[in-house]
């Protein structure tokens, strides 16, 4: 089965986007800067990988052995390996990074390190998430089913009642979700779907490979551990599990505060596969900017803050968002077209956690039946 395509409205201001790329393109050329990866970024590579490898090689050499030395060391960690999921291999598998496809991919690969797979991670959101946002049945970032609504247009269940309580607990587990069992869930629905073909996989090859990857990497970053440090190996499991409780949660709050908040709109296709905006339109009813003035905090998260202009051009590495920002927002007043930013990280958390609560309870549906 392959993936049901959704039609955008080509009719919709087609000469928004045009006359943005046209000023985007004007940008880079007038200033001679490349769309890559700059010194800043560079920089910013050494300095998460080093934060996410550094403090293992001082645990199994034997250098930090105390209890809470070696739990300052994973929290680090932990830390490191949500700088390089939201900055180094999320640029490197849009293509981003680099004009040289060799150092995409291999950066890229990084996210291996993190116990995910790359090739699953580039159908959910280069294909599907980014093509598709908040698309309902498409965009799998909103497809929670049974555990969370994120979507108006989702069934409500009564559990959902306390999902703006649970949230939390769910968003740190997420990257031991995917290490455990997401990896295969996926590899699994994307071949009945004929997504894995695209990126050169068949299923069995792809399997092999999330298997492999497993293998590899839980031997390095549990096993070894366990085995070296001396410490109790449910103290250093704990310290593990903490690791990617800290990235899980970082993670889910610098994305979901982007796309499921009041703000933004959800979809369904109609009958034809439809959905009543241009593309580009799309993708700024369907996201959200938050914190834009901070720089560290923009730094530090890999400029997924400008959301807005990922989503348009995810294909410029994010050092460079900040300074189209001004561009792509101006285009959208003189086009009409909305451009939805929260003044503060804070601000969009808060929206976030009203929208759960609202869709959870349900009051979110009786307020869109009223309106």
């Amino acid at each position: 089965m392959s993936q049901p395509s959704v039609k955008f409205n080509a009719q919709d201001r087609p000469e928004f986007f045009k006359e943005l790329r046209k000023r985007v393109n004007a940008h880079f050329k007038e200033n001679n800067i490349s769309r890559h990866a700059n010194l800043e970024m560079k920089f910013k590579t050494a300095f998460m990988i080093a934060l996410y490898f550094t403090p293992m090689i001082l645990m199994i050499t034997g250098v930090v052995t105390s209890l809470w030395g070696v739990i300052g060391m994973w929290t680090l960690m932990g830390i490191g390996m949500s700088g390089i999921g939201l900055s180094i291999m999320h640029d490197a598998n849009h293509g981003a990074y680099s004009q040289n496809k060799h150092v995409n991919n291999v950066l890229g690969y990084l996210l291996n390190f993190l116990g995910a797979y790359h090739t699953n991670w580039k159908i959910q959101h280069n294909v599907l998430h980014h093509s598709f946002t908040n698309v309902d049945g498409h965009d799998e970032d909103i497809a929670k089913e049974g555990v969370m609504r994120f979507s108006p247009t989702q069934e409500r269940k009564s559990i959902y009642r306390f999902q703006v309580f649970y949230a939390p607990f769910l968003y740190g587990i997420m990257t031991i979700y995917w290490f455990l069992s997401k990896d295969f869930e996926q590899v699994i629905r994307y071949h009945k779907r004929d997504l894995l073909a695209p990126q050169g996989y068949t299923f069995a090859s792809a399997l092999a490979e999330v298997i492999f990857n497993k293998i590899w990497y839980l031997a390095i970053f549990l096993a070894l551990p366990i085995i070296v440090i001396a410490l109790p190996w449910w103290q250093v499991l704990l310290g593990f599990l903490l690791m990617h409780f800290i990235s899980g949660l970082f993670l889910a709050l610098i994305f979901q505060p982007a796309h499921v908040i009041h703000e933004t709109n959800f979809y369904v296709p109609d009958e034809n596969g439809s959905i009543e905006n241009n593309w580009a339109v799309h993708q700024l009813r369907t996201t959200a900017n938050f914190a834009n003035k901070s720089v560290f905090f923009s730094w530090f998260v890999g400029g997924l803050n400008f959301q807005i202009e990922h989503h348009l051009f995810p294909h410029i590495c994010h050092v460079h968002y900040r300074h189209i920002s001004a561009i792509v927002k101006q285009t959208a007043e003189e086009y009409d077209v909305p451009y939805h930013q929260h003044r503060t990280f804070l601000d969009a958390l808060r929206s976030h956690f009203s929208l759960l609560h609202q869709l959870g309870t349900g009051s979110y549906d009786k307020k869109l039946a009223t309106a």
